[in-house]
């Protein structure tokens, strides 16, 4: 049967108490030279026993320089839990203040925004009154710039717009002009290529008579007959038909 598990209280009886210790004793001494040696590490151990006895182990480095290094630890941990507590406690502090600050600038706003009003006293209620008319006044200030620089900005820009009109204008005049000119250019050469058609077209015929050259000398029929038309105006319509023939 294999050994039962160790109840872990106090041993009642004092010889199988003494025992124990002695053999846990040696065990814990072994375990603490075996991880020093294979750990690289600084051990001290400090056993006494119920009569005060001390039983102590330590590596290389002597005890003392192992207790030196653990009060140094344990002085720099007992300094930076203290500056810890102080700087939670500074913090605490400025949390507070941070607070009420806050709150007081909370209770201001709704002032301005005549809320809350009634705890105020008459001079509280004065001074609050100038603090608006003075702010009042940077507003309206401030409104009234704002204005003018609008209106000086609007300003530039109408200017820059009403230059690009004029100039978008006399383009469109001079564009006119060209165009004017071209169609008087293309109306002149239409009528220089007309007038030789209209000189090689045959003239009507005008009955203004032919002349004829007899012996060097050119007779007019048409100043012969013009007396005969006149003359056959005043007869009558079947008389002209029957002269003519």
């Amino acid at each position: 049967m294999g050994r039962g598990r160790v109840q872990m209280k106090r041993i009642e009886n004092k010889i199988n108490r003494q025992v124990t210790f002695s053999k846990r004793r040696m065990g814990l001494l072994k375990k603490a030279h075996e991880i020093s040696v294979l750990c690289d590490a600084d051990v001290a151990l400090i056993v006494f026993s119920t009569k005060g006895k001390l039983y102590e182990y330590a590596t290389d480095s002597s005890m003392t320089k192992i207790l030196e290094r653990y009060e140094r630890y344990s002085f720099a941990e007992r300094e930076f839990a203290l500056a810890d507590n102080e700087s939670e406690g500074a913090w605490s502090l400025e949390f507070g203040k941070l607070k009420a600050r806050v709150e007081a600038l909370q209770k201001t706003h709704r002032h301005y925004l005549g809320e809350d009003l009634d705890s105020l006293k008459v001079k509280e209620l004065q001074h609050l009154e100038q603090q608006l008319d003075s702010a009042l006044k940077h507003v309206r200030l401030r409104k009234n710039q704002v204005i003018q620089e609008t209106i000086s900005e609007l300003q530039k820009k109408e200017k820059a717009l009403q230059e690009q009109n004029n100039m978008l204008e006399k383009k469109v005049q001079e564009k006119q002009k060209a165009k004017a000119q071209q169609t008087r250019w293309e109306n002149q050469s239409q009528n220089q290529n007309s007038a030789p058609f209209l000189f090689s077209l045959p003239l009507p015929n005008l009955n203004m008579g032919t002349y004829h050259q007899e012996n060097g000398t050119e007779i007019r029929e048409q100043e012969a007959a013009r007396p005969l038309a006149h003359s056959n105006s005043q007869m009558p319509a079947w008389m002209l038909r029957h002269a003519s023939e």
